[in-house]
């Protein structure tokens, strides 16, 4: 029996299939809200909410069936990550990150047998996060281009690694960081190293003081002569493959979904509001207004049109016809769709939606967050352009 066989063996045995049925991710959604302001408050890692994903099965719902896995189809994602965002955002996007890693490695395998045998192993009995940690202070965005100032020295015994890096989401929960780095050797390559969370030599630093997704832990890592064998990097030389490749379909599905998912919390906590709030001078709940009516029909025009966005590319994605200009626009519309909504939300509720007693402020702010995430809206447009054009 080859390693991946019996890794798939063995992983059949232990992991329970993913639940995306709509029960589990309605209590799934209603677990993570319980603890989403506190963690937005005090700007602390979501452990319980990362607890609910993995008991759920979705921290490695993507896993492939080579390795016993039954994979996650682009309506699940959808699915999945519209509920995740409506709970908490925060643990929805470190969610994603080691749902797209295992993704990944099920479309190009890069991890070492053993080392990924024990992950899914480990994954089994507890959370085991996971996440490429690519950008970098001077660089700035990795999806812009360049080469990573991190290194990879080649040593006696396997690879050297020391850098800085900045946004590494999940930071303080995560088992594995694919570093993104280049080596020191006299033909260069580029790619991720894998570094266990606990190898001596790696310091984090407390940066991510945001205006949302204050508990998805996006701080800097520094990288200090951290040893790692050589079978964790299988780079390429540079110049060979490009630096920044088009998001795989599950990644850019999950992280739209999640922020759709956020305009789906405003509109519940405004109906909540709508019909148990009455001013004295109207004797009556502003739910029965016109003009309550009608923002309440355009947030849930916004998320309806986002949702149809979602579903559409989808379809098409799990037919295997998805086109990469088409996720790309998809995150632009369906961002700008979930931003309208809340924002909606927020201008007609007035001040008491901007106090810190109400969730409205907080999915203000949240919501926001997407637009950094790429492809941000001038690259997308840029390439759907071109693609119009034929340049």
């Amino acid at each position: 029996m080859s390693t991946t066989e019996a890794v798939g063996a063995r992983s059949a045995q232990q992991w329970g299939q993913a639940r995306t049925d709509a029960e589990t991710l309605r209590s799934l959604t209603d677990a993570l809200a319980l603890h989403a302001p506190a963690h937005d408050r005090d700007a602390t890692f979501p452990w319980e909410g990362i607890a609910a994903v993995h008991e759920a099965g979705l921290l490695t719902a993507s896993v492939g069936r080579r390795y016993g896995g039954t994979g996650l189809t682009a309506r699940e994602t959808v699915d999945a990550f519209l509920a995740l965002g409506e709970g908490d955002p925060a643990v929805a996007l470190i969610s994603a990150m080691t749902v797209f890693q295992h993704a990944a490695q099920d479309a190009t395998p890069t991890w070492p047998a053993a080392l990924y045998e024990r992950v899914l192993a480990d994954s089994a009995t507890r959370p085991v996060l996971l996440n490429a940690v690519r950008a970098e202070p001077e660089l700035g965005a990795p999806a812009r281009g360049g080469l990573p100032a991190t290194t990879a020295r080649r040593t006696a015994d396997g690879w050297s690694v020391s850098g800085h890096k900045g946004f590494a989401t999940g930071s303080e929960g995560l088992a594995y960081h694919l570093v993104w780095a280049i080596t020191d050797e006299d033909e260069p390559r580029v790619g991720h190293i894998i570094v266990p969370g606990d190898a001596p030599g790696i310091r984090l630093e407390r940066t991510w003081d945001h205006l949302g997704l204050r508990a998805s832990s996006t701080h800097d890592v520094i990288y200090t002569d951290v040893c790692v064998p050589f079978e964790n990097f299988s780079g390429a030389p540079v110049g060979t493959v490009p630096n920044n490749t088009a998001p795989h379909s599950l990644f850019a599905l999950a992280v739209p979904s999640l922020y759709v998912g956020v305009a789906r919390a405003a509109l519940a906590a405004f109906t909540t509001f709508a019909q148990e709030r009455v001013p004295t001078s109207l004797g009556r709940p502003i739910a029965t207004l016109d003009r309550i009516q009608t923002v309440a029909g355009e947030a849930k025009a916004q998320i309806v049109q986002a949702e149809l966005v979602l579903s559409a590319l989808a379809a098409d994605a799990d037919a295997g016809r998805v086109r990469p200009d088409a996720l790309g626009l998809a995150k632009l519309l369906t961002s700008r769709s979930a931003i309208a909504a809340v924002q909606a939300i927020v201008a007609a509720i007035g001040n008491p939606a901007l106090t810190r007693s109400l969730p409205f402020e907080r999915h203000l702010r949240d919501v926001l967050c997407s637009r950094p995430h790429p492809p941000q809206d001038d690259a997308a447009l840029l390439a759907a352009g071109r693609a119009v054009l034929g340049a």
